[in-house]
């Protein structure tokens, strides 16, 4: 039996965008090759989820989390059918995206969404930030690219690394999920409130504070 690397977990996963797990058993069963593995994650539908992608979903679910009083979402997770929407691993998931949102803070749902004015202007920030770095032109817009994909991944929610396994991105699990549930599943949009949030805060200064009342 072949030895089952994660560089080749990695490169299943990278090449069919299949679950790590799904990925690892492929290669577990055909013996480390990888032309084998695709196929048969393909023959198993978990390669097959962006085939999903472009059907309507218009069912779903709006659900909350609250976190220590102090942080709360609303996010709505689109299905096709009704009957998916009461699916209880379809709910699982969809409370796994709040407590991600409540605990990542995204901006946006997904790379598209992020309006065009705001990616030039960090473009033009990170370029500026490379220049008086003293980086060679020639390699400043590579880095500025390198750096807009780490933007993405922090503010972009399908970008980010699930928060209960670092080395999966969200995209990758709702891709996984698409493809075992059988249907296309959207995470359509979501609003984070946190307590005092926007709220100019005022700044007491303590030793002030202690000399005013010594002086009362």
């Amino acid at each position: 039996m072949a030895n089952v690397t994660a560089a080749m977990v990695k490169e299943l996963r990278q090449e069919t965008n299949a679950g790590m797990l799904d990925c690892k058993k492929a290669l577990v069963e055909t013996d480390g090759n990888m032309e084998k593995a695709v196929e048969l994650l393909r023959k198993k539908g978990l390669a097959q989820a962006a085939k999903k992608s472009g059907r309507i979903a218009a069912e779903g679910v709006v659900a909350s989390y609250i976190h220590g009083h102090r942080i709360g979402v609303l996010i709505e997770v689109n299905s096709e059918t009704d009957f998916v929407a009461k699916n209880e691993e379809f709910k699982a998931f969809v409370k796994d995206m709040a407590m991600q949102v409540a605990a990542s803070n995204p901006k946006y749902v997904s790379v598209d969404d992020v309006p065009s004015g705001i990616i030039e202007k960090e473009k033009e920030i990170l370029r500026e930030q490379a220049l008086n770095e003293g980086k060679p032109e020639k390699i400043v817009d590579k880095m500025v690219d390198g750096r807009i994909k780490k933007y993405y991944n922090e503010v972009c929610l399908l970008e980010q690394p699930f928060i209960k396994d670092p080395d999966m991105k969200v995209k990758n699990l709702l891709n996984e999920k698409i493809a075992k549930i059988g249907e296309n599943i959207v995470i359509r949009r979501f609003v984070r409130f946190e307590v005092g949030e926007g709220i100019e805060k005022k700044e007491e200064n303590f030793a002030e504070e202690v000399a005013k009342q010594m002086n009362m």
